[in-house]
């Protein structure tokens, strides 16, 4: 058998492998890509910014990354100050960029989401601050501890009643404006989770009646039929990856738009181009459209959706938009993955060719075999 025959001949073997290379970089990349980003995929907990008291005009602040972070937008031109944990000074955020105290225990503290930094020797807080410039815009971005709920185990309330909506505590982070007291004003509150169920069905069955299009007969116009609406469904499935990723980007306040694609939503944003590219490859009849359909899907599901289908647990979900879209979002891309690789894989099984250099059977390969057959013996 020639080497392109064995290629043509084991389709399924072939996107097997793949598919496991995939699972295996996934396994490797989403952890690191998570502690790199240090920003949840969801979380229970709602930290709310109520303002700024007394009001300061051109001061912004507001909450993102589901909470996980404080970002304060300072147009006033003048310097606003964060204070720390023991009223030191925090953080400058000045009209030419953003000053951190290296003598803050705040600073080492709040550079990830559980504060497990070591705090160095000479971090003193009574000491006079010793600044150093860590941004270029007057735009300060930081874990907060006093937003955000931080315990081991769930608070007295919630362990009590989950099930129920519950105030955890008014938050205050004081500030400065030249020798102007200010504080600004938070809440933080429980939201009981979503029941995954409904979402993890309609995921499901939406990948089944997507795979049942590899049923059609390729070769018939019902097949091409079938082809395109892979095809259309793998451009859908692609939009609705790289909005979620944009959706994760534009919430945590991130600006330019190949920033957010291909720096913390890489993974996302590369199988939504995949699948993209599947489509316009399958429409236009390639021989191996069905291969970079169940290829593109594999991805989709994986890499885009299963690893963004923490929404389905949480009721804060880390995009601008109510958390009810960001679900259907995450079940649609769900369940088109799935079900492109599953019509994918059952159209690569039907049109698999016969090995020709296969042994024939001489008994059944006979004309006289035949002769017999059709005599009765």
């Amino acid at each position: 058998m020639s080497r392109h025959g064995v290629l043509r001949a084991r389709p399924t073997q072939l996107l097997g492998a793949l598919v496991a290379g995939l699972l295996g970089a996934l396994a490797l990349a989403a952890p690191a890509a998570a502690h790199g980003a240090d920003a949840p995929d969801g979380t229970n907990y709602r930290s709310t910014v109520r303002g700024v008291n007394p009001q300061v005009p051109g001061l912004t602040v507001r909450v993102i990354e589901a909470g996980a972070r404080l970002e304060l937008l300072n147009h006033t031109g003048r310097t606003i100050e964060v204070l720390g944990y023991a009223g030191e000074p925090y953080l400058e955020i000045r009209p030419d960029g953003v000053y951190e105290n290296s003598r803050s225990p705040a600073t080492y503290l709040n550079r990830t989401l559980d504060g497990e930094t070591g705090i160095p020797a000479g971090a003193d807080p009574s000491q006079p601050p010793s600044w150093q410039r860590v941004g270029t815009e007057p735009l300060a971005r930081w874990h907060d501890q006093r937003s955000r709920w931080t315990g081991s185990g769930q608070p007295p309330a919630v362990a009590a009643a989950p099930e129920q909506e519950h105030r955890i505590r008014d938050w205050v982070v004081p500030l400065r404006d030249g020798t102007t007291a200010l504080e600004l004003h938070g809440s933080l509150d429980w939201l009981p989770p979503p029941d995954p169920f409904p979402w993890w069905a309609l995921s499901l069955l939406g990948g089944l009646a997507v795979g049942a299009l590899g049923l059609l007969p390729g070769a018939s116009r019902a097949g091409r039929a079938g082809t395109v609406a892979l095809a259309a469904l793998a451009g859908l499935g692609g939009v609705a990856a790289i909005g979620f990723a944009l959706g994760r980007g534009a919430d945590a306040g991130t600006g330019a738009l190949l920033g957010v694609l291909f720096g913390g939503q890489l993974w996302p944003t590369l199988t939504g181009l995949g699948a993209l590219a599947a489509g316009a490859y399958a429409i236009s009849r390639r021989p191996a459209a069905d291969f970079a359909l169940a290829l593109a899907g594999t991805g989709l599901a994986l890499f885009a959706g299963v690893t963004n289908a923490a929404v389905f647990l949480r009721s804060v979900v880390p995009v601008p938009w109510p958390a009810g879209a960001a679900r259907l979002l995450v079940a649609l891309v769900i369940a088109i993955g799935a079900g492109l690789t599953m019509a994918g894989v059952l159209r690569l099984r039907a049109t698999r060719p016969v090995d020709p250099a296969a042994p024939e059977d001489p008994v059944a390969a006979s004309p006289r075999a035949g002769l017999r057959t059709a005599e009765g013996g």
